[in-house]
């Protein structure tokens, strides 16, 4: 029997809210929008969650902005944990700075159909995350079992280094997710490229979740820029370029897209290149990142 997965990813504006209800009331309206037509897997962009810093005008200090936003985590676990498991299906919520002790880390959150939670930290923070957000690495690599396929999760800069998505392929992922937050275009293809080249020498999918659109509330997030989209690679079976589905630049919206999971085993095995199969005979190749599996099925 084929195995399908409807994907809903998210071209995400910033809000300037005036408080936590109205962000509740806005993620329960993208949920349900995205259940309504179908979706299974919702990715939220990276800094999705910076928005709550307009709540008490918290926004224009960059470091008062990411406290204000971290404080603020325990409140967006349950509404995410609540939707994931009233309409079972799985979410990826938009990641945010998390302060823990003495560091701060770039987390996303994954909501299984039964509300299970678990998290990512970004692995490779950008220059600008180093100084001046002071945000620290990652160090853990996560692979998601979400029961019709196993989920890999890399955060925007993360998707532009190869071992990465490597060592998740190897572990079992079908799918890569990779919510960005792009101030300019070049950012945005940097990523979308970086999305697409992972596809292609892995052969399995990537989705790519913006942020977009001005805050000018937010010193973190005044600026950004990108669309969604879910990428396969160009061989037996996908589309000649490799998009599956492509939003609209800087649109507010989903992009959806329904991808057959077998696929991915026919392309490795029957398609023009083989670089699954291949990857180890390039000079160079060596050990990879380890990677645990994290059984997202069940309950809480």
């Amino acid at each position: 029997m084929t195995r399908t997965l409807r994907i809903a990813a998210a071209q995400y504006p910033l809000d300037q809210l005036e408080n936590f209800e109205a962000y509740e009331t806005k993620i329960t309206r993208w949920v349900n929008d995205a259940v309504d037509n179908g979706a299974e897997l919702l990715v939220f962009p990276e800094y999705g969650a910076m928005e709550l810093c307009a709540i008490g005008n918290r926004g224009r200090d960059l470091h008062d902005s990411i406290t204000a936003v971290s404080d603020f985590i325990t409140d967006t676990i349950r509404i995410h944990q609540a939707l994931a498991k009233k309409h079972g299906i799985t979410i990826i919520s938009g990641s945010a700075p998390q302060r823990r002790g003495n560091i701060t880390c770039n987390v996303a959150h994954i909501f299984g159909r039964q509300g299970k939670v678990a998290s990512f930290d970004k692995i490779m923070p950008t220059p600008w995350e180093r100084d001046p957000w002071n945000i620290s690495a990652g160090r853990e690599l996560k692979l998601f079992d979400i029961g019709k396929t196993k989920l890999g999760l890399l955060i925007c800069y993360d998707i532009e280094f190869p071992l990465l998505s490597r060592a998740l392929a190897e572990a079992g992922a079908e799918v890569i997710a990779a919510p960005s937050n792009t101030e300019t275009a070049r950012g945005y293809w940097r990523v979308r490229i970086g999305a697409a080249a992972r596809a292609l020498e892995n052969q399995i999918y990537t989705i790519h979740s913006p942020v977009i659109g001005q805050a000018s509330f937010c010193a973190a997030c005044e600026n950004n820029t990108g669309m969604a989209g879910v990428f396969a690679p160009p061989d037996l079976g996908f589309p000649e370029d490799g998009v599956i589905a492509l939003g609209a630049m800087n649109q507010p919206q989903w992009v959806y897209a329904t991808i057959d999971l077998e696929q991915i085993a026919r392309v490795r095995q029957d398609g023009g290149v083989r670089t699954f199969q291949h990857w180890s005979e390039q000079p160079g190749a060596g050990p990879l990142p380890a990677v645990s599996t994290i059984d997202m099925t069940g309950k809480p």
